[in-house]
């Protein structure tokens, strides 16, 4: 029986591009002796599915793809567009793969954002139940077309990482992304909390780098993420994924108070 409910199913082309080329680069990807990723709760399309296989296989052409809905008729309908490297099954949270297969990533974006936040411990924990070793669930929200995103990477032994990832480009400031933050801090966002600190750094730092305009928002983004570095945020990564608007830390210092 699958577990979970049926969600309102809204997606979109290039929608969740800034998690795809995330997942892209993640070691387990290149590592895995069995690379199959699970896009889980895809919604009303084909469309996220199709497009991460494609943003995946071009680090490892062998790369597989199984979408994964609770609805029946989405999964019928999806169906029609199966290709080699893309399959679709019906299932939730317990993610059903065939011959008792686990995943190396499994990404459940839009998903947990319809639940409550009591729900999102016993859902994270029945699907990173079924990741390989060393694989990672990547679970978070975006806006409708893309442009604000977090997620956070979680592995059997709980949440590893928050990531913020934004549209540069007329970027007026970084805590727009509140309202696309992971069920689990979506209602954190108050004062007292680790995330509303985060955030408040964030805010800051953007501002005091606003003369940096001049030569572009990414650079003005890197100092930022330089300078919340430079306050002792656990800041992981390099310039290499901060020019893409990203910015992770420790989950450790995010974690709900």
């Amino acid at each position: 029986m699958a577990e979970g409910r049926i969600t309102r199913g809204t997606t979109g082309v290039n929608r969740l591009r800034r998690v795809d080329r995330w997942i892209a680069a993640q070691p387990v990807l290149r590592r895995s002796d069995d690379p199959v990723v699970v896009d889980l709760g895809y919604g009303a399309s084909a469309t996220t599915p199709l497009e991460l296989h494609e943003r995946l296989r071009r680090v490892r052409p062998d790369v597989e793809v199984v979408g994964i809905e609770i609805d029946p008729e989405r999964v019928r309908i999806a169906r029609e567009r199966e290709r080699p490297g893309v399959s679709f099954a019906l299932g939730g949270f317990e993610v059903p793969l065939p011959g008792g297969r686990r995943a190396a990533v499994i990404r459940a974006f839009n998903v947990l954002r319809q639940y409550d936040e009591s729900e999102v411990a016993d859902a994270w924990q029945r699907m990173t139940a079924r990741l390989q070793p060393g694989g990672v669930l990547v679970e978070g929200t975006c806006n409708e077309i893309g442009r604000v995103a977090s997620w956070a990477a979680i592995d059997a032994g709980g949440p590893r990482t928050l990531t913020i990832a934004l549209r540069l480009t007329d970027l007026e400031r970084p805590s727009i992304v509140a309202e696309r933050l992971p069920k689990a801090l979506i209602h954190r966002n108050v004062p007292g909390e680790r995330v509303h600190d985060l955030l408040q750094s964030l805010d800051r730092h953007w501002a005091y780098n606003a003369g940096l305009s001049n030569f572009g928002p990414t650079q003005r983004w890197i100092a930022t993420v330089e300078g919340m570095r430079a306050d002792g945020w656990p800041v992981r990564d390099g310039r290499a994924r901060w020019r893409l608007g990203e910015l992770t830390v420790d989950w450790e210092s995010v974690r709900p108070g």
